[in-house]
């Protein structure tokens, strides 16, 4: 059950990597969107950037394995509730040995 007192959607900071905002002419490191999940988040930017779903979701969907979401500090998946104010950071995985 939903709770009343949430709406269906809230304003949040979505903090993307340079790599991604690369490859999308027009995009923009830090950008707000309404949305109540990481999923929605994702869509959101996808709306404005076409494409950008792909590069961060694979088809299960899921969010892909190089690329790490934080939700106010933690590591977060799709269905990760966002609160109002909340900063999803978008990170792309570094590794190395």
């Amino acid at each position: 059950m939903a709770d009343p007192q949430r709406s269906s959607t809230v304003p949040v900071l979505v903090v993307l990597p340079r790599l991604l905002v690369n490859l999308f002419p027009g995009s923009v490191r830090e950008v707000a969107v309404s949305a109540s999940t990481v999923r929605e988040a994702i869509d959101a930017l996808d709306a404005r950037w076409p494409g950008m779903r792909d590069r961060l979701c694979d088809s299960r969907p899921a969010i892909r394995r190089h690329i790490n979401v934080f939700v106010d500090g933690e590591r977060a998946a799709l269905d990760t509730p966002l609160a109002p104010g909340t900063e999803v950071i978008i990170m792309t995985a570094i590794s190395g040995g």
